[in-house]
């Protein structure tokens, strides 16, 4: 688990009148993924307090983070959601543009892999499946890595359905794909016996078996009720709100459930974060309330558990509060 970094110095002057347009409305880019989740904060922020609901983009998190570290003033966004924390380049493009931020991680979620209630019985698979369906190479029988043949899941293990890889998933831009990236495809490399320099350069095949499916996850449920053979990759949360069409597959024996997420025993989980500009506090109205607002729901009581996100323990709980303070 990463500690909450803060990095909030003493933030520069930056001129009111640069944000006379939009000063009384917070903007928010980023992740797909904790778009759910920051959207219900807004709205009741906007029904609830005196300040304006703010307006939400979701862009994937790695062009949340683009935008949001570009730089200060009107023409960059005041927060960034994010399903992964931020890289060490993307916080050295911040230091670079003046961009001083406090980050809060606000609770965890899983990645599954789904496909339609009426596409056959929930997928049983394993890490390695996974990755050996998805991979651009793959191991022959003598270890060395040659073009993916797999055109069939039975292809991989004969445990698996018989029918194409169709797989539906994120584009490059998104954290979902980071970190799917991450904890299925190198995981499962690293465990197949591959250093570390080998398995970061798998890249995902491009053949047309698996299909990047925008920011939107929504759109790839809707695909998966209309192609039974086709599974996807997504949030838990959009798998929970969504159980009346789609079902998740087991992975290493494990259900993807709210209770599997949050003891750690589901494998494929990550945590999710927002980031406040520090520079824009004070500026932009609201913004420190906002961050409040989504520390209060995200917490173990609180609504944004009823739509699927998992929330953080103690530790985590006390970290968020602590980066209030520092707004």
């Amino acid at each position: 688990m990463k500690n909450v970094l803060i990095s909030f110095i003493a933030a520069t002057a930056v001129s009111t009148s640069a944000f006379a347009d939009r000063a009384d409305t917070i903007s928010i880019v980023g992740s797909s993924t904790v778009y759910p989740f920051a959207s219900k904060v807004a709205e009741g922020f906007g029904e609830t307090t005196d300040f304006n609901t703010p307006v939400i983009e979701s862009t994937g998190s790695g062009g949340g983070m683009k935008l949001f570290c570009a730089g200060i003033g009107l023409d960059h966004p005041d927060v960034t959601n994010a399903s992964r924390a931020m890289k060490s380049s993307e916080a050295e493009t911040c230091a670079a543009n003046g961009v001083e931020f406090v980050e809060f991680m606000i609770g965890y979620d899983g990645i599954v892999i789904a496909n339609s209630l009426n596409g056959g019985p929930a997928l049983n698979m394993t890490r390695e499946h996974v990755a050996l369906a998805v991979s651009a190479q793959v191991p022959d029988a003598n270890g060395n890595l040659v073009d993916n043949p797999y055109e069939m899941w039975s292809d991989i293990d004969a445990s698996l359905p018989n029918r194409p890889i169709v797989v539906l998933g994120p584009p490059t831009s998104s954290g979902t794909r980071d970190a799917f990236e991450e904890l299925v495809i190198h995981k499962a490399y690293k465990a197949m016996g591959f250093d570390k320099k080998t398995y970061k350069a798998i890249e995902i095949r491009e053949d047309g078996a698996y299909v990047e499916s925008g920011e939107n996850d929504s759109l790839i449920i809707d695909s998966l009720t209309k192609d039974g053979n086709a599974v996807g990759i997504f949030g838990f949360s959009f798998l929970q709100n969504n159980a009346d069409r789609v079902k998740g597959a087991v992975i290493d024996g494990v259900v993807p459930t709210f209770e599997n997420i949050a003891s750690g025993d589901y494998p494929v989980s990550r945590s999710l974060f927002f980031y406040v500009k520090a520079n824009h506090v004070g500026v932009v109205e609201g913004i420190a309330e906002y961050a409040e607002e989504f520390v209060f729901q995200a917490a173990p009581d609180g609504p944004l558990t009823e739509i699927g996100l998992i929330p953080g323990g103690d530790d985590d709980q006390e970290a968020m509060f602590e980066a209030l303070e520092s707004l």
